[in-house]
């Protein structure tokens, strides 16, 4: 369904059951909001939850934003490096102000936020900027900083240039999925390219949407000093393997927010494989439950 939020429009998926405690999935990079896999949502209904999943602006199905232009990602890149300031056409508040948006449009006041690679940033940024709306935080394959030291062949799949037609962008994604996988999962080569021809299939690429998404990640500044004064439960989920975002990020967020788990995925890369939809839904589902005990036990006095 759509809905308006900010001047907006966002393509919004509302499943399970209304009266459940919420999660909104915040998705990452370029990534419509299927790439929380259905049937890892569906585990998560199956658990109880009320599962939100949207598309972030300039993906999708949701406002693009090709009037603010195409910036130049690399030279941001190189000024991020530096520690140099930069500006992008918006920036990850104002994306955590569109997940704010999606939850108002939805009569949620308060949910459990779950981000994964972006997603997680946006989710950090929704935590540090409207804490009274949050009932816990899971940050997925992420980090507090803009700029991390990639494996450049993942890095080299996600600058590749924008495809033109729908084959070229169903061989980008493959090459995307192939480079941010780690090797303990199968990977399904067959179900992967279905998943990219769909995603094509509903939404042909924004142009430009992932340069000024990315340039939103580079221009934002590092979270560190804000996310140590974070009281929300927050669980730090990451893979072992992932070459896009080190492991190394997914253990300097957990120290950073205070009280909060740190949980590594042996093997997992910057992805969401089957095989791994147990674990991660087991440890989230967890964390979650953990929450609402201690809110039920404040409510009690």
């Amino acid at each position: 369904m759509q809905i308006r939020a900010g001047g907006l429009s966002f393509e919004v998926e509302d499943m399970g059951d209304p009266s459940a405690p919420p999660l909104l999935l915040i998705m990452g990079l370029g990534a419509p909001m299927i790439l929380w896999p259905e049937g890892f949502c569906e585990l998560l209904v199956a658990r109880g939850y009320r599962v939100i999943r949207f598309d972030n602006r300039d993906v999708g199905l949701s406002s693009g934003l090709t009037q603010l232009g195409v910036p130049r990602v690399r030279r941001l890149m190189v000024r991020a490096l530096l520690g140099v300031p930069g500006r992008g056409p918006y920036s990850l508040g104002d994306m955590a102000r569109d997940a704010r948006g999606v939850l108002d449009a939805l009569g949620v006041a308060r949910a459990h936020v779950v981000g994964m690679s972006m997603g997680g940033m946006i989710a950090q940024r929704f935590a540090i900027d409207a804490p009274e709306r949050v009932l816990s935080l899971t940050s997925i394959s992420s980090t507090p900083r803009p700029v991390n030291f990639p494996n450049p062949r993942a890095l080299g799949a996600l600058l590749a240039p924008q495809p033109r037609t729908r084959d070229e962008a169903i061989e980008r994604m493959m090459g995307v999925f192939d480079a941010l996988r780690g090797q303990r999962f199968a990977f399904d080569e067959a179900l992967h390219r279905d998943l990219a021809a769909r995603v094509y299939d509903r939404a042909p690429p924004i142009p430009g949407g992932p340069a000024r998404q990315l340039a939103a990640i580079m221009t934002s500044p590092a979270r560190g000093p804000e996310l140590r004064r974070l009281r929300a439960p927050t669980l730090v989920l990451h893979g072992t393997a992932d070459p896009l975002v080190p492991v190394s990020a997914g253990r300097l967020t957990a120290r950073l927010v205070p009280g909060s788990r740190l949980h590594l995925v042996e093997g997992m890369g910057h992805h969401l494989p089957p095989g791994a939809w147990d674990e991660v839904v087991g440890e989230l589902g967890a964390h979650v439950d953990a929450a609402e005990r201690a809110l039920a036990a404040a409510a009690r006095g």
